[in-house]
């Protein structure tokens, strides 16, 4: 692939998700929805219908290597950020137990959901050969999904990362994933495909041996980096470095370890010892370039592995049965969750209306699922509508139950520092 055809790339992705962004932010969205959306009309759906011959070449799959690889890099910087804010409001054991019961609630009930409806959706939409329990088993961690970045965009968008129900919604969206991306391994494993069973222990093994290593091993040392080499909170480009080294190397762990490089990267964010002026300077450095150049690759990416064969006849009902069914078990169960650990009833439906923010995981999970055989490109196009309509609907749900007056004060600043 030529340097020209990467960089043609860019502009066209960059244009559309700006575009697409910037309208969508005058009717309420945030920027996300909008790099969402772009990628849906940069697949095969609008501009390859519009425009076949020049989407063709422009999106050749030989052409999308060094795509993929941006994108990745940019989803792992801006975790690192995401587990850097990541701070709890209230005693360690109580937000641990709280967190515990949203995001086991917000995965159980969309799960009991989606094995639900994969009787009347399996005949039509799993591969040939995809026996049912594979494919419901897959519905059901497809369902259960929580968009962790997606998330965290949608409450600096509005400044809330620090209220009660905005850290108690990040703490219970890596309690779901844990949950989540067992499940898949284990549904992977099913399907005879991946590394079968061994690679669910390794998995399941690994990420214990790595949390061990950041909060014993690594944590002290970077608290003594920083503490010595970084005082005032600005670290030197040495400093940097290592913790770009450290970054790196967690993301890569669990990229190995098949839990994706993201979430590697939260959880060195989450270990480093909190100094908001620290926070303050990594923010400044990282986040531009990995929220406006970086992440809509990986929308874009998603857009062009859709079928407008999800648009017609029988597939219609289908997609909203999906969108339905996903949308009520994370409100419930997310709702469910908060107020059981003691939170009031406004809290609790934020907190799930968060909880149905699926977006970038969630493509995650449908490219793995599509890359096993467990779906085709068109069940594929229906989760990928389900995690935009989702995603879209989190905005003003919010807005219904906790009303514009409730963003903290400084709510003004931090959106405008949030925005792309």
């Amino acid at each position: 692939m030529s340097a020209t055809s990467l960089l043609l790339q860019l502009i066209v992705i960059l244009s559309t998700a700006r575009i697409c962004g910037w309208v969508l932010r005058h009717v309420g969205q945030p920027g996300v929805v909008g790099e969402m959306a772009a990628g849906l009309m940069l697949g095969p759906v609008v501009m390859g219908a519009l425009f076949p011959s020049l989407h063709a070449q422009l999106f050749s799959k030989s052409h999308l290597e060094g795509l993929s690889s941006l994108s990745t890099v940019g989803l792992v910087l801006f975790m690192f950020v995401v587990g850097l804010e990541l701070r709890t409001t209230q005693g360690v054991r109580a937000q641990l137990k709280a967190a515990g019961y949203v995001g086991a609630l917000s995965v159980i009930v969309p799960m009991v959901l989606g094995l639900a409806i994969s009787p009347a959706l399996h005949p039509a939409l799993a591969p040939a050969g995809v026996g049912f329990w594979p494919f419901a088993l897959f519905m059901a961690a497809a369902l259960s999904i929580t968009a962790f970045p997606v998330m965290a965009r949608i409450l600096k968008d509005r400044g809330l990362t620090r209220t009660p129900f905005g850290q108690l919604s990040l703490g219970a969206a890596a309690v779901v994933d844990v949950f989540a991306w067992i499940l898949l391994a284990l549904v992977v494993a099913l399907a005879g495909a991946g590394e079968g069973y061994a690679g669910l222990l390794k998995t399941t093994a690994g990420v214990a041996v790595l949390l061990a290593v950041l909060f014993f091993g690594l944590k002290p040392a970077f608290a003594w980096i920083l503490r010595t080499r970084a005082p005032d909170g600005e670290p030197s480009t040495t400093v940097m470095a290592s913790l770009m080294i450290g970054l790196l190397g967690c993301a890569m762990v669990t990229e190995w370890l098949h839990l994706h490089a993201v979430f590697g990267a939260f959880l060195f964010g989450a270990c480093l010892p909190r100094d908001d002026r620290l926070l303050s300077s990594l923010t400044e450095r990282i986040e531009p370039i990995s929220i406006v150049v970086l992440m809509p690759l990986f929308f874009a990416l998603a857009g062009l592995g859709t079928t407008t064969h999800a648009f017609s006849g029988a597939s219609i009902g289908a997609m909203l049965l999906i969108v339905a069914v996903a949308t009520i078990g994370k409100l419930a169960g997310g709702a469910i969750g908060a107020r059981m650990a003691g939170y009031g009833w406004r809290d609790s439906l934020a907190t799930g209306s968060l909880m149905n923010a699926r977006g970038l995981m969630e493509l995650i999970v449908m490219k793995i699922g599509l890359d096993a055989g467990l779906i085709g490109p068109e069940l594929f196009t229906m989760l990928l509508v389900m995690a935009l309509v989702t995603t879209a609907m989190t905005g003003p749900l919010i807005n219904l139950v906790m009303g514009r007056a409730k963003a903290p004060a400084g709510a003004e600043e931090a959106e405008a520092r949030a925005k792309p």
